[in-house]
């Protein structure tokens, strides 16, 4: 439980879960009768995103400080270590490592930062749903090594793999049957047992592009993490944490080591875990907590290795047992020493880059923030970027469109809000710039929709908590006090007012038909928009990335547009 005027939160076993498992210690009082407990150091990360240099901006702050940068991240890890028993220290992470990086580690298809956490001493992460941006064969190669099949290894030496595992319990390859990765770890520390199950969220394919889900299928967290602490029990594994990819969010009010109002997924996931799983690592939602949810520690370190939790654990030298956990997230602060290995890695691969990060491709004559109007009451603390329209995300839905309408006849365009990752500041935009707001390499595709299919799209948004960015050439009127749909019938909705959908100034007809571009998570119904994948006559068209840099090129200076292409009843009367 989080005491009061501690920054520490502890959490102990009940007696009844000690008592069910066999524990001979229920206590640290009972503990003193016998041998000394064995104490294990936990420092853990999550969502680092391929950081490798200091994130801007209020990506680079926390708790009122400026945090971040992997050199500084090696260098607090190691004060840590050398604050506890260096031989008693286990450095985890809860996915996300990798995928949707920064352009130094993305375009060497981010082996940068897996070669800087091993260096930085990592031992044990859960593969996150970014893990599988470029496909299950492609995060093989990541663990393994091996240089890119299609560009090589394109800074000039081999890659050698990670030197920490990967750990998926419940990411199955559907032929088989069998897990793709390791599902657990099984780590000795002066004579006792510590296992790491490594979880995936189960919602994976729902927000990968389809190409890198493909032959897989994902558990149940909860049941997977159960099934796999059996196992553990039977092989004489009592201390049991789970890296789990899913996570919640707390109350505004709370701090970074506060668990005020906690929700979110990780709640019922924690809720349903045995009572043998002493600590839940979790990520995925990018927020800071130290929980004790049904006796058990939860903790998440935020992002973009802003923080690391600091877990200390007491384990019953004849049992095995957890005695006791407690956490600290502790900021990443730049005022101590860079990394000097960790620096000498950074600038290797930005001598390697050249100029490309560098050169410019446009201006803006405005900041173009990611910052929504909460306009239509989607807004949801588990869903990042889901209220509203944001300049930055109407700007990607006009470049698409533009890199689209004579090629494909497309006549308007529709962006996800999760693709779009930084704003851009006033000035000049560089290529690096450019890339920091669109990382994924998603190719645009255009299909045909029906008047129809198109309401039902925008109903879908009231299901799926996500608002999509639309073209300056697409508006509708929202009614707040409509029906949302459900997931079972997307359609049933009636929160966009019939009859106020417009393309180009002109009322959509349902029976008609509209080529409209999407990028192609979205046209393989990511994020829940399942009813894209019913368009039909789809082209692929260029990488949207290189459609916003050509936009940002021809348009420039480009400026913030007014959000006015979702407008609600009560800005737009009823006629």
């Amino acid at each position: 439980m989080f005491i009061p005027g501690m920054r520490r939160a502890a959490v102990g076993l009940t007696a009844l879960a000690v008592a069910a498992f066999g524990a001979v210690a229920t206590s640290p009082e009972q503990a003193d009768a016998g041998p000394k407990p064995v104490d294990v150091t936990l420092l853990a990360l999550n969502d680092f995103h391929g950081n490798l240099e200091p994130p801007t901006g209020s990506s680079g702050t926390i708790a009122g400080q400026t945090a971040g940068g992997v050199e500084f991240l090696a260098t607090h890890l190691a004060e840590l270590r050398a604050a506890a028993k260096k031989k008693n220290t286990i450095t985890v992470a809860a996915g996300d490592l990798i995928g949707a990086s920064p352009l130094l580690s993305a375009a060497f298809h981010d082996e940068p930062t897996i070669e800087a956490l091993s260096m930085a001493g990592l031992d044990y992460a859960s593969v996150g749903n970014h893990e599988f941006d470029e496909g299950a064969a492609e995060l093989l190669r990541i663990q393994n090594g091996g240089c890119h099949p299609v560009d090589g290894c394109a800074d000039g030496t081999p890659y050698r793999g990670a030197d920490f595992q990967y750990l998926s319990a419940n990411a199955f390859k559907t032929a088989t049957g069998k897990p793709l990765m390791a599902p657990y770890a099984i780590h000795k520390v002066q004579g006792v047992k510590v296992g790491f199950i490594g979880m995936t969220l189960e919602g994976t394919p729902q927000i990968v592009s389809q190409q890198g889900v493909a032959g897989l299928s994902f558990a149940d967290e909860a049941d997977t993490a159960n099934r796999y602490a059996r196992e553990l029990r039977r092989k004489g594994v009592q201390a049991i944490v789970v890296l789990l990819h899913e996570g919640g969010a707390q109350a505004s009010t709370g701090g970074i080591n506060d668990c005020v109002g906690m929700t979110g997924p990780i709640v019922d996931i924690t809720n349903r875990m045995d009572p043998s799983i002493d600590v839940v690592v979790s990520g995925h939602t990018h927020q800071a907590y130290n929980c004790d949810i049904n006796g058990k520690l939860v903790t998440s370190a935020s992002s973009f290795g802003r923080l690391v939790t600091d877990i200390d654990l007491k384990i019953d030298r004849r049992s095995g047992d957890v005695i006791s956990a407690a956490a600290n997230n502790v900021v990443v602060t730049r005022d101590v020493a860079p990394d000097r290995s960790q620096t000498a890695l950074i600038n290797r691969y930005k001598t390697v880059l050249g100029p490309v990060a560098d050169r410019q491709v446009g201006v803006t004559a405005t900041p173009l923030p990611t910052t929504q109007e909460n306009l239509l009451g989607t807004c949801s603390v588990q869903v990042p970027n889901s209220c509203g329209e944001s300049p930055i995300g109407n700007v990607i839905a006009d470049a698409q469109l533009a890199a689209t309408d004579d090629e494909q006849g497309a006549v308007a365009a529709l962006m996800n809000p999760g693709g779009v990752r930084a704003a851009l500041d006033a000035g000049p935009v560089t290529y690096g710039e450019a890339f920091t707001v669109q990382p994924f390499a998603n190719n645009l595709v255009t299909l045909d929709l029906t008047g129809a299919q198109l309401y039902c799209v925008l109903e879908q948004q009231f299901v799926t908590g996500r608002t999509l960015y639309p073209s300056s050439s697409l508006g509708y009127v929202v009614d707040l006090n409509g029906t949302s749909a459900t997931a079972a019938d997307p359609c049933a909705g009636t929160r966009v007012v019939r009859g106020s959908l417009t393309i180009g100034g002109t009322a959509v007809d349902t029976a008609a038909t509209y080529r409209v571009t999407v990028n192609n998570f979205l046209a393989g119904g990511g994020d829940g928009f399942s009813t894209f994948t019913g368009g039909t006559n789809l082209v692929t068209g260029q990488i949207d990335l290189d459609a916003f840099v050509a936009y940002l090129t021809a348009q420039s200076p480009v400026s913030a547009p007014t959000l006015d292409r979702i407008r609600t009843t009560a800005e737009v009367p009823a006629a």
